[in-house]
């Protein structure tokens, strides 16, 4: 049996989580079992999705296969942009400085604050009385 070559990497964003596998072929990506382009709507998305690929010029090179859960869709491109970049520096860590350098590797660690007790929100707090 064939041993198959591929590559992981997890990438994460506010509540999302990408499991990206690269495998090399020929530039296909699927989303969740989606086409690329079915899955990310607007064109900032699949920019977002795709940056890693095009600013290291190995979009061709791999074929990508992205399994995304949580968030919202925008958040889930940011997610697979991170996992993508994990996956190429198991290919090649010759590429971290590029990566790195173009903040491909950084985990964006904003998240939603919580809602806390006796208040409407996060920072909102019920209008006071005086009197």
């Amino acid at each position: 049996m064939a041993e198959m070559t591929q590559y992981y990497g997890t990438g994460r964003r506010k509540t999302s989580i990408a499991r990206v596998f690269l495998r090399p072929g020929t530039g296909n990506f699927v989303v969740n079992g989606r086409a690329f382009e079915n899955y990310f709507v607007t064109e900032t998305q699949r920019l977002a999705a795709r940056r890693v690929l095009t600013a290291t010029e190995l979009g061709s090179t791999f074929d990508v296969l992205a399994t995304v859960k949580g968030g919202g869709v925008t958040a889930q491109a940011e997610a697979v942009k991170m996992g993508t970049a994990r996956a190429l520096l198991e290919y090649n860590i010759e590429l971290r400085g590029t990566l790195k350098a173009q903040g491909f590797l950084t985990r964006d660690a904003r998240m939603k604050e919580r809602k806390k007790y006796g208040q409407k929100g996060a920072r909102k707090r019920f209008q006071f009385s005086k009197r």
